[in-house]
């Protein structure tokens, strides 16, 4: 058998409906990882699917647990010859609410549903239909050929959706089971919805609340207007400190010195485009001097998420008692993360705002990751995938949104290389999350080229 027929074999695996059959019995498993009540789901994801799919391939399986985590991990390896590389391969399985009553109508988060060239249900980009992919890529390689010609070590979660609460923890206490040489996995969204894309990273995120709390209850605007501090305008120019009036961030501490040069030629070429059902870039925004692709994949953004001061839903006539913003930074390689916090403490009590408590939600926080885009594999998969697609590959340092990433590079000490099989505009997270059926099927053969490739004996030294 040929790379040719590799791809062909795996893209069979669309054209005939199978994908789309395996799929919508995923996509029917409600497995929200934010709901106990799905406990049982999480499991059963594992036992029920994906082990019988792994043993399938000749896969060895484990089920592993961990105190803090919010499901069970399934550990799945397949070991051809010690000499050869190790691929690491991640997932996730756990999906965010479904948000039922909030999809378009004839629509459900738990029926994958076709409509127009597009499938939509809770699940299908983010993560189900991308491991799926995956592993029936590594399927179709191993049909073709009759082995990888690799060693293979897959790790699915169901607990990322909170944050991947416990991962951590497991990677460092599983580090020689899980020793591997790269990391090949498939998670968010291509630049657009056309160009394949390789990024090799994450930026991170540290999500935190401000609040001020000034006393209790509130008190008539008309008789103590004027002579009671406001928490709600104390709180405004507390956060309008922290940006100028157009978002470019006053807190040295929390930017990068300068663009590194590789990030800078990485995405020269990358144009941020959410197709027509994407916003509209708001191009004075942000960092000045830098493109769209720079901001997203080469710099840091600050956004308030949440803002809370009296009854919004039913406005009094009276002074708030306190205010609440709940905001995150996105960040890139260079931050210090642990001084993330204490920097904006510092600004806070320098400009004024003693009174403005920093609050820790306590979620899980993804450090900023980034592969050097110069090391050899990164040009080896995108020329992989150029081959298989005949499209020249969008190469991103990082995604411009957060994974648990840094665990693989830093604890597990991996290369890290995402492929992602889903676009802008895909609604993860949101009512009719949905992906297009052209990219399901041109990445089931990129995939199978890459995974070929690799197996072929030409990849880059490790």
């Amino acid at each position: 058998m040929t790379r040719a027929q590799a791809i062909a074999h795996a893209q069979d695996y669309f054209d005939t409906g199978a994908f789309k059959r395996d799929l919508a019995r995923l996509i029917a498993m409600p497995t929200e990882s934010q709901n106990p009540d799905r406990a049982p789901v999480l499991v059963d994801y594992l036992d029920s699917e994906m082990r019988p799919l792994f043993e399938s391939l000749g896969f060895e399986c484990r089920i592993l647990t961990h105190p803090k985590a919010k499901g069970p991990f399934l550990f799945a390896q397949r070991i051809e010859d010690e000499s050869l590389p190790t691929i690491f391969g991640y997932g996730h399985g756990d999906v965010i609410r479904g948000l039922d009553a909030q999809w378009s109508e004839g629509l459900s988060p738990w029926t994958l549903t076709e409509r127009g060239d597009c499938w939509y249900g809770r699940g299908v980009v983010d993560n189900k239909g991308q491991h799926v992919i995956n592993i029936n890529a590594l399927r179709a390689v191993l049909e073709s050929r009759g082995k990888l010609g690799f060693n293979a070590k897959y790790l699915i979660e169901m607990g990322e959706e909170s944050g991947s609460p416990g991962l951590r923890e497991l990677c460092a206490d599983e580090a020689e089971l899980f020793r591997s040489d790269v990391l090949i996995a498939s998670d968010g969204p291509r630049l657009n919805a056309e160009r394949p894309t390789v990024f090799l990273g994450a930026r991170g995120v540290i999500t935190f609340d401000l609040q001020i709390v000034a006393r209790e209850g509130g008190h008539h605007s008309g008789n103590w207007g004027g002579i009671l501090s406001d928490p709600a305008i104390q709180l405004a120019h507390a956060i309008a400190s922290i940006t100028s009036p157009t978002g470019q961030i006053r807190i040295h501490e929390w930017v990068p010195k300068e663009l590194p040069r590789a990030v800078r030629e990485a995405v020269a070429d990358c144009v941020v485009d959410g197709g027509p059902d994407g916003p509209r870039i708001d191009p004075d925004w942000g960092e000045p001097g830098l493109s769209p692709a720079e901001q997203v994949f080469g710099w840091c953004s600050f956004d308030v998420l949440a803002m809370k001061a009296g009854v919004p839903e039913t406005p009094v006539n009276a002074v708030p008692p306190s205010a609440w913003a709940r905001c995150a930074l996105r960040f890139v390689v260079g931050i210090e993360p642990k001084d993330v916090v204490p920097a904006l403490r510092r600004h806070l009590d320098r400009h004024g705002f003693p009174m403005v408590e920093i609050i820790m939600p306590g979620a899980e926080r993804f450090g900023a990751t980034r592969l050097d885009p110069e090391d050899p594999w990164v040009a080896f998969a995108v020329d992989s995938i150029a081959g298989s697609t005949n499209k020249k590959p969008a190469l991103l340092p990082n995604l411009g949104g957060s994974l648990p990433n840094d665990i693989f590079a830093e604890i597990l000490g991996l290369r890290t290389i995402w492929v992602p099989h889903s676009y802008p505009g895909c609604s993860q997270h949101a009512p009719d999350e949905h992906m297009p059926t052209a990219i399901a099927r041109e990445a089931l053969g990129l995939m199978a080229g890459l995974y070929w490739d690799i197996g072929s004996g030409n990849a880059p030294p490790v």
